[in-house]
């Protein structure tokens, strides 16, 4: 916790509510004081009215609860902002025939060359009808605009038009890795299918018209405004396509001083081969965490591109290559040397002790020491390999994948396997530092209140209860996760993820108690007023501000 200075005059304060803190004693109380960017005081309303002043503004929670503000560990932050705009958005939505609508209504005020493009985030298993639209409903949306639905990383359906657009034919070979569905005569139907990687549908999603830059700043600014009615008011950038210079709506944003959520970045390889003398060269110079609302967090969550396995669970788990190792092993040393933190995207328990193998390894030349690192997702992770994780002082982020595909995975490695999967208390009993996530918006969306309740529930968008009540988290500890957890992996737990005084004043005050909501009303929770550094980013309902 940071030094707290002699405070006169508090600059905002909260009274009337229920702040669940989130200190190390879960302690509750009626109000919080703000100054200076960071908590003044939490008490109860007579501690904080001490340091009322002439200019103090005073919000009356009217017994709102008031917690922490949601730190997401894992999210494609870039990527979503750049293409905000284009996207038309599943997620939530009831009925395939609802979503199906949401697709002619965009066709229909669809400008010449624009698209229609659902970009992951939804799942067949939520639907009333439990199924995947058909070609035939894809292509009734439009016979002219372009339509595009990627479906997680497993598939996407394409109409006659982007197929045009695209320039798919006979002769269109199907990419390493993915199959391009044809009928009897060799044309592509429309159909595109991950066996098992999903570069044949990024490149579907890449042919597709792109924002303009000056554009860009726009939809990513939308984009931050929705993560901010949900009540982040922190994200780690997992990885983005294009860098350096898909980076540039958020600079401008936060120039503009227009950011309303603290983000840290992950920055990934993007050459094959040379991701070594890729990653040397681009944060040559760079000094990690330079800014408290825009900064370079480390390496991730791809480190080696032939390093990364697919959790398209309709397919076979995939084998990492052989020479993984031998490109891993110069790249984590070049990494530990010079103290730059790094994580690592691995689904499977094989992948995750491949790489442990050679953090090993390097450990033994180059201690790590106090190095922060991560496994990003984990979701077969077993007892003796967290303890592996531990042991080098790793920690793991966990996102709510298996809440879209937990019967694909069910269906393919059985109930046995399904009981086990993503073992969060295990983690946490084994002391790893764990941090709650999305990984939105393209394998779920981007909604915390979602990734909490399957925290908590252990059920997927489709009803299938995969964890065992002994295995489900509580609230508080699931909350937890998004809060002081994920403060660990951008090396910030000493002020951020509580609301004690000193620390950072990052909170939202809630729409509905989401302690005692039903479980089936965990994912519509949103904030109705969203303060970071003290500052009003996010007012709505009786807070709504002209």
């Amino acid at each position: 916790m940071s030094d707290i200075p002699v405070i006169r005059h508090a600059d905002l304060i909260l009274r009337g509510g229920r702040v669940h803190t989130l200190d190390a004693a879960d302690t509750v109380v009626s109000s919080l004081a703000v100054a200076g960017g960071r908590i003044a005081a939490a008490g109860d309303d007579r501690e904080t009215a001490v340091l009322l002043g002439p200019d103090t503004e005073v919000v009356d929670l009217a017994g709102r609860v008031v917690v922490p503000g949601l730190h997401d560990s894992h999210l494609h932050l870039t990527d979503a902002g750049n293409s905000w705009n284009l996207q038309v958005r599943w997620d939530g939505v009831p009925s395939l025939a609802d979503a199906l609508k949401l697709l002619a209504l965009r066709a229909a005020e669809a400008a010449p060359g624009q698209w229609v493009q659902v970009i992951g985030g939804w799942s067949d298993t939520q639907f009333a009808e439990h199924r995947l639209p058909t070609l035939a409903e894809i292509e009734s949306v439009s016979a002219d605009v372009p339509v595009l639905v990627v479906f997680l990383d497993t598939a996407a359906f394409l109409n006659a038009a982007a197929l045009r657009a695209l320039g798919y034919d006979q002769t269109t070979p199907d990419p390493p890795g993915g199959e391009i569905q044809r009928d009897t005569a060799g044309n592509p139907t429309g159909l595109l299918l991950s066996r098992p990687s999903p570069a044949v549908l990024a490149l579907a999603v890449l042919g597709a018209p792109q924002l303009k830059p000056s554009e860009q700043v726009g939809s990513t600014d939308r984009f931050l405004r929705e993560l901010s009615r949900r009540g982040v008011t922190g994200a780690i950038d997992a990885g983005a396509t294009g860098i350096p210079g898909c980076y540039d709506a958020l600079r401008t944003l936060r120039a503009q001083n227009r950011l309303p959520v603290r983000t840290a970045l992950n920055v990934m390889a993007s050459r094959p081969g040379e991701e070594r003398e890729e990653l040397a060269t681009l944060l040559r110079g760079v000094t990690f965490h330079d800014d408290d609302m825009l900064w370079f967090n480390g390496i991730g969550e791809a480190l080696t591109l032939d390093g990364v396995d697919f959790s398209n669970f309709a397919q076979p788990r995939p084998a990492l290559s052989d020479a993984m190792g031998r490109h891993l092993e110069p790249l984590v040393r070049l990494l530990a040397s010079n103290r730059w933190p790094f994580s690592f995207h691995a689904t499977y328990e094989e992948s995750i002790s491949r790489f442990l193998g050679v953090l090993e390894k390097v450990n033994r030349d180059v201690p790590f020491d106090g190095l922060r690192w991560a496994v990003e997702h984990a979701e077969t992770i077993r007892p003796q390999t967290i303890d592996r994780v531990a042991a080098l002082g790793g920690g793991i982020t966990v996102q709510h994948r298996m809440a879209y595909r937990g019967e694909q995975f069910l269906k393919r490695y059985g109930p046995e396997a399904a009981r086990h999967v993503q073992p969060v208390m295990e983690m946490l009993t084994r002391g790893v530092p764990v941090g709650g996530g999305t990984d939105g918006t393209w394998m779920a969306d981007a909604n915390p209140w979602g990734a909490l309740r399957w925290f908590t529930t252990g059920t997927t968008l489709g009803g299938l209860e995969m964890w065992r009540p002994e295995d489900r988290l509580d609230r508080t500890l699931a909350l937890r996760l998004f809060t002081g957890g994920s403060a660990w992996f951008t090396g910030e737990a000493h002020q951020r993820g509580a609301l004690e005084p000193g620390m950072l004043a990052d909170f939202a005050v809630l729409s509905a108690d989401y302690f005692s909501v039903p479980e089936n009303e965990i994912a519509d929770v949103e904030s109705v007023l969203t303060v970071v550094g003290g500052a009003v980013v996010h007012a709505a309902g009786p807070y709504a501000r002209p």
